[in-house]
């Protein structure tokens, strides 16, 4: 990244920046005098994202595909620091278009690290959770062994995509001296989050302010651990300034764990709404044979040791503040 208020720094680069989390980290960067460089395609992220700062002098949005942007090579060899935060994302998604959830992972990850290679353009890759499968494991620590389902149940294919991401990524670092490092997302959510491609957290808001019922799917009682935006982008932004850092994983997210029906009630009450909930199968919310992780914590020790950094937003706050509740 780029000190602030260096006149010609150059600048932070950020694919899927009108995106979620991509958005988030546009406008903590701008915000501290940065000058960034948004690629979306917008076709998961929206120029809505970026309203706030849509007027930021210090900020460049170029409307393309990572594989089909032509001045990717010098976008990035112009870059102080690269977030390589473009992705397929959301289990509808994943379900839905297969093909397009593989490509537009593995073919875009890999443009942005050889570009990125000629010059050591250091970047930040971030990973998923999903990487860790369907262990049952009381916690998910970066070294553990991963158990992914198999290729006739589409919905590992995410998985699999960023989980070659990530060796894909400690290859370049290994072989090409590229300092990348690679960060395990844990079900970040907030403010802007949709739940048009199946995020539950906002699905659930919505539903309970309209007064419908909150769908929660199987018996209600896998566990999530939901972290903060604004603390991923801290995480994130703490991990690309320490030194140690590449060539290295981290997890990064909440460690309050609750389960998907006790979300859906702590959602109601917050929101005082008057909805009931609605166990759904899964076999009639997604495809015959859909697996599910009946829990996934993160172990998020090394992050702390790395960064002095540990999530610890509550529960409730993230609730409200993903309602926009005061």
């Amino acid at each position: 990244m780029t000190p602030s208020g260096v006149p010609n720094a150059p600048h932070t680069l950020i694919t899927g920046g009108a995106g979620f989390i991509g958005s988030h980290l546009t406008e903590r960067l701008l915000g501290q005098g940065e000058r960034v460089v948004v690629i979306d395609d917008f076709s998961t992220g929206s120029r809505a994202n970026l309203a706030a700062v849509a007027n930021d002098p210090n900020l460049t949005v170029v409307e393309r595909t990572v594989t089909g942007c032509e001045s990717l090579g010098s976008l990035v060899a112009e870059s102080g620091y690269v977030f390589h935060l473009a992705a397929a994302v959301g289990v509808d998604l994943v379900i839905q278009s297969p093909i397009r959830t593989i490509e537009t992972n593995l073919k875009a990850t890999e443009a942005i690290l050889e570009a990125a290679a000629p010059n050591r353009t250091p970047m930040l890759l971030p990973s998923s959770s999903e990487v860790y499968g369907k262990s049952s494991r009381e916690g998910f620590a970066e070294t553990d062994d991963l158990l992914i389902g198999p290729p006739t149940l589409g919905r590992w294919s995410y998985a699999c995509s960023k989980l070659m991401d990530e060796f894909l990524a400690l290859a370049f670092h290994a072989e090409r001296q590229l300092p990348v490092i690679v960060a395990r997302i844990f079900n970040t959510v907030g403010p802007r989050q949709t739940g048009r491609y199946g995020m539950v957290l906002p699905r659930f808001v919505e539903a309970a302010k309209a007064g419908e019922p909150l769908r929660v799917f199987g018996n209600g009682q896998q566990s999530r651990c939901f972290g903060h935006v604004t603390d991923t982008v801290e995480a994130l932004l703490r991990l690309a300034m320490c030194d140690r850092a590449p060539g290295g994983v981290f997890n990064i997210g909440s460690t309050e764990e609750v389960t998907i029906l006790g979300l859906a009630k702590r959602v109601i009450e917050l929101t005082g709404s008057t909805s009931e909930i609605e166990l759904v199968p899964y076999d009639e919310a997604y495809d015959n044979g859909f697996e599910d992780m009946q829990r996934r914590q993160p172990v998020i020790d090394k992050l702390e040791q790395f960064t002095g950094f540990r999530p610890t937003t509550p529960l409730d706050d993230i609730i409200r503040s993903t309602a926009g509740l005061p």
